[in-house]
């Protein structure tokens, strides 16, 4: 990597971390470039050679969070071990509750175009899991389904989390998506 590549790699972190942090305390429809600037310590132009604007920056986080949330999903290999499937939701938990983008989102009118975006991830990922000859799945298109069920309730217990202002630790929260899919999800998946 060259020097101007390292500096354009490091301008956009400052960039996307400056809104982290700045979700923290505004809402997400208040932010300006202004506020991404200042936060950052950087000139109005950096901003402009990455992002056209706010709402791409936006568009830009939400594809860095699915990038991140698909590849923990990579993974993960469902197995019938309850500490294995436990330590799995347990990374989901702590990225929720670290990346108060994803926060945002769970509990925003813009969920929904995130929701659509996951959604099309996920069927990604549903594909290759019934795809993969290794995980000896006995019915791959009802595996499908059972996975689809895992990842919607995983969605509605992160979000019930997220709105209750993570009121419960994320091991509890961790233990009981590890229980879901153990006792729910697992035995539709019908591994030989």
């Amino acid at each position: 990597m060259n020097e101007f590549d390292e500096r354009y790699s490091t301008a956009e972190e400052a960039i996307v971390d400056s809104f982290f942090m700045l979700l923290k305390d505004k809402d997400i429809d208040k932010i300006t470039v202004s506020d991404v600037v200042k936060k950052a310590g950087i000139v109005r132009s950096t901003f402009y050679n990455h992002y056209e604007n706010v709402p791409a920056l936006v568009n830009a986080a939400e594809e860095k969070t699915i990038e991140n949330i698909f590849s923990l999903m990579e993974s993960f290999h469902p197995r019938d071990d309850k500490e294995i499937c436990k330590s799995f939701f347990l990374a989901i938990c702590n990225y929720t509750r670290e990346n108060p983008f994803l926060s945002t989102l769970l509990d925003s009118t813009r969920g929904d175009a995130f929701f659509e975006k996951m959604l099309l991830m996920f069927d990604r990922y549903m594909r290759k899991v019934t795809d993969d000859e290794s995980y000896h799945i006995g019915n791959r298109k009802s595996a499908a389904y059972f996975i689809a069920s895992s990842i919607g309730s995983t969605i509605g217990v992160l979000h019930k989390w997220s709105t209750e202002n993570f009121d419960v630790s994320e091991d509890e929260i961790a233990d009981i998506l590890a229980q879901v899919f153990i006792t729910g999800v697992l035995p539709g998946l019908s591994l030989k």
